[in-house]
């Protein structure tokens, strides 16, 4: 594969400040879904639903932005002189940690017998959260590498260890993947895409080729009665090729955007956000809009709003340079993996610790929505402390 020399090389404010408006909304909705008593617009439709609300927008707006950073990622690395080899290590290694950071999270949530368990349930799981930071941070150069290796291969025993610990219900010794958990879900979709953005040369013709490709097995797999679904195999590659359809979307909107110079309107990207909606309108009939149940209709209008918004950020911050209200949203841009794992290890210390620290008061109503919104703020204002510490995810 080729550097893409038409690519556009420097940092783009707008998905960064995508990326961290998104970050702090999945942290708020995070928080919020323990909380009782609010609207149903501000929680997940439930399966059987007609319908989504921002909520459930959040997740495909993540798979976007990764998929926005594809290129830029890509072309750096080539730019940097890394071999095929060593761009493929990369790829692994990244899918690999996202996925098992997310097998961890899930199995923390249930599936165990606390009985039958050496530590209790809340301890491992605030092990599983945090482990993962010295495994996969991003050490300064200056830091010792006795050190260095020491926190990452103290990390990977860890992570062992809390594997023959967990005791499932069954009885069994070990994790299983109930489900791949978000970010076990963003890891395989990133993989699907960066696999075929990569054979295809990064190519718009041939990436469209792969959404549309992914769209049309999504549909094949919302089907009823078709043998084909019966396949494991089939229903393991389709379940990811549906997240892999948002994030090739977003590979898309950053080509139809960077690569080529275009004049005051992009056309080109209001025509696929145009099409985008055409067919989740076109599909809903048949399928209907469901985050839980990843229909086509629900990826189709989520990637099509992304574009929408994306669109926006990038009239009032790249052409208008309206961009100071944006320092706000980057300590979480600049640190999205930390941010999003840091409330869980929250949760699961206070949990070990027997700890209460927020009153029964903020778990419902309003009260609750505004203890969201303020628990939101104070991890953006974390990330400020931790990126200064140069306490970094990287992978």
């Amino acid at each position: 594969m080729k550097v893409k020399e038409q690519l556009y090389q420097g940092r783009i404010t707008s998905i960064d400040a995508f990326r961290g408006i998104t970050i702090l909304v999945m942290i708020f909705v995070n928080e919020l879904a323990g909380v009782s008593n609010v609207p149903q617009w501000m929680k997940h439709m439930p399966a059987e639903a007609d319908a989504m609300t921002f909520v459930d927008l959040v997740f495909p707006a993540f798979l976007f932005i990764v998929g926005m950073s594809v290129p830029f990622a890509f072309n750096a690395r080539l730019r940097k002189g890394d071999s095929n080899l060593e761009i493929w290590k990369h790829t692994l290694i990244r899918s690999f940690a996202l996925i098992v950071m997310g097998l961890y999270m899930v199995n923390a949530e249930y599936g165990y017998d606390a009985s039958q368990m050496l530590i209790t349930p809340s301890l491992w799981a605030f092990l599983a959260y945090s482990l993962p930071i010295p495994i996969w941070n991003k050490y300064s150069k200056n830091f010792s590498k006795t050190w260095k290796y020491a926190l990452q291969y103290g990390g990977v025993l860890g992570l062992v260890a809390l594997y023959f610990l967990y005791v499932r219900e069954d009885g069994g010794i070990g994790l299983t993947p109930k489900w791949w958990g978000i970010l076990g879900l963003i890891g395989w979709a990133y993989l699907f895409t960066v696999v075929s953005y990569w054979m295809v040369k990064g190519r718009i013709l041939a990436v469209f080729a792969f959404f549309l490709l992914c769209v049309s097995v999504n549909c094949i797999a919302s089907m009823d009665g078709l043998s084909i679904n019966e396949n494991p195999v089939f229903s393991f590659v389709s379940g990811h090729m549906t997240h892999a359809s948002i994030v090739s979307a977003g590979v898309l909107v950053s080509l139809l955007f960077f690569e080529r110079k275009w004049e005051k309107i992009n056309w080109a990207v209001i025509a696929f956000a145009a099409l985008l909606f055409g067919a989740g309108l076109l599909l809903r009939p048949y399928f209907e809009v469901s985050k839980i149940r990843a229909t086509p209709s629900w990826c189709l209008y989520s990637a099509g709003i992304c574009t929408i918004v994306y669109y926006f950020l990038y009239w009032l911050m790249e052409e208008k340079k309206r961009v100071s209200w944006s320092e706000f949203f980057m300590p979480a841009a600049a640190n999205p993996l930390l941010i999003y794992i840091l409330p869980g290890i929250i949760i699961y210390f206070n949990a070990s610790l027997g700890f209460h620290v927020i009153p029964e008061y903020f778990a419902s109503g309003v009260p609750g929505i505004l203890w969201s919104a303020v628990f939101s703020v104070i991890m953006l204002y974390l990330m400020k402390l931790f990126n200064r510490m140069n306490i970094r995810l990287h992978i």
